[in-house]
Formats: structure tokens, C-alpha cells, sequence
């Protein structure tokens, strides 16, 4: 009876994953940081962030929508092939825009929105996304859960508000470092922490 205990307990471990919560924020492209920023300018990490690689900007912008503003909104870098605005639907409904659920990266069709930066405003015709929930790991770790990228899992939360989240989005890079991205919505929702645990149920048919 311990024994079986001991080798759920292991199992479950063996399918944990950590948790990262992700604050609304901003990509930019080279010719919007000019924009915003004054030609040439060069963005100011001032954090590493959870994959390797990618940092927070000591830079922030005001991301104005038909109903309201957002102050400070960090940017990340390194700068991005298209500018792209990741927001909560909480961030969304107080300002008045309404986003579709989207990976990153898959900007043809979202709304666009203006931001304000020091040096003037721009207004970029798409862009504005709820972040898709995803796992970032590496295509060895994929296998060794028995999935692969692009496919779609549950979730299992503990806590004091446990639940399951569903249609989780597996992403698969050799870069990639293993992390649950959720937004603030989401983390709320479940009073999920920081690097707090949960566990990868199994593949969505």
C-alpha cells in the first residue's frame, strides 16, 4: 500500500511542471522602437526572464483603446519581426478592445491599438492578443511526457482553488525551458503562485 502511494507520488512529480504567470506586456519591432523610442534606440533589459533568451525592458509604454488607458506596460525583448500587445481580458474589457485568444506570433486579424512611448504615439493596425495558455519544453521533454509539439493538454491544479485547465498548448523548442504560461486572469482565477507546481494530466484528443 506505501509502495503504490510512493509510486503515484513519483509520477505525479515525474509530470510537474512549473508555473509562470504572465503580466500584460509588449513586443516591438525595430521600426516601432524607433518610432516610439527615437531612430536607433536600444532597448534597456533589466531582467532575464523564464526562457533563455528573453528579457523585461527598463522601457515601458501607455497603451491607450477606445475606453481607457494602461500606464507603464513593460516591454520585452529581443525585438520581434511583428509588434504584438499581450494582454488579459481583464486589461481588455477596461479599456475597451476585444481580443481574440491567440499563440504568439499569430497577429493577422487582431485589433490594433495605440501606444504612447517618450517619443510620441503610434498606432499599430494589429496586434492586440489574450495569450493562448502554453507549455514551453524542449522536444526531449515533450517525448518523455509522451506528447509533442503543437498538441493540446489538461492541466491539473492543487490549492485552495484546485481545478483543471484545458486546451493547453504544447510548444516545443531545443531553446525552450520548461514553464506553464498562463496570464493574470488565469492565476487569479485559481490562486495560482509564481513557480508553483501543477501537473500535465494527458494528452486532448
Amino acid at each position: 500500500m506505501i509502495t503504490q502511494a510512493v509510486q503515484a507520488e513519483l509520477q505525479k512529480r515525474s509530470r510537474q511542471v512549473p508555473v509562470g504567470i504572465s503580466v500584460r506586456h509588449i513586443h516591438l519591432t525595430r521600426d516601432d522602437v524607433d518610432t516610439l523610442f527615437g531612430y536607433g534606440y536600444q532597448l534597456t533589459p533589466k531582467k532575464a526572464l523564464s526562457q533563455p533568451g528573453q528579457f523585461a525592458c527598463e522601457e515601458c509604454l501607455d497603451i491607450i483603446g477606445p475606453k481607457g488607458e494602461l500606464k507603464h506596460v513593460r516591454i520585452l525583448g529581443p525585438e520581434r519581426s511583428a509588434t504584438q500587445i499581450e494582454l488579459a481580458q481583464t486589461d481588455c474589457r477596461n479599456i475597451g478592445i476585444k481580443a481574440p485568444v491567440r499563440s504568439s506570433g499569430d497577429t493577422k486579424g487582431t485589433p490594433g491599438v495605440t501606444l504612447r512611448g517618450p517619443n510620441g504615439t503610434l498606432t499599430v493596425p494589429e496586434g492586440v492578443m489574450i495569450a493562448d495558455r502554453h507549455i514551453h519544453m524542449t522536444p526531449a521533454q515533450a517525448a518523455a511526457f509522451g506528447l509533442a509539439d503543437g498538441d493540446r493538454v489538461q492541466v491539473k491544479i492543487d490549492g485552495p482553488k484546485p481545478g483543471v485547465m484545458g486546451g493547453v498548448l504544447i510548444r516545443a523548442n531545443d531553446k525552450c525551458a520548461l514553464d506553464f504560461h498562463i496570464d493574470t486572469d488565469d492565476g487569479n482565477a485559481f490562486l495560482l503562485k509564481q513557480g508553483q507546481l501543477v501537473t500535465v494530466l494527458g494528452k486532448e484528443e
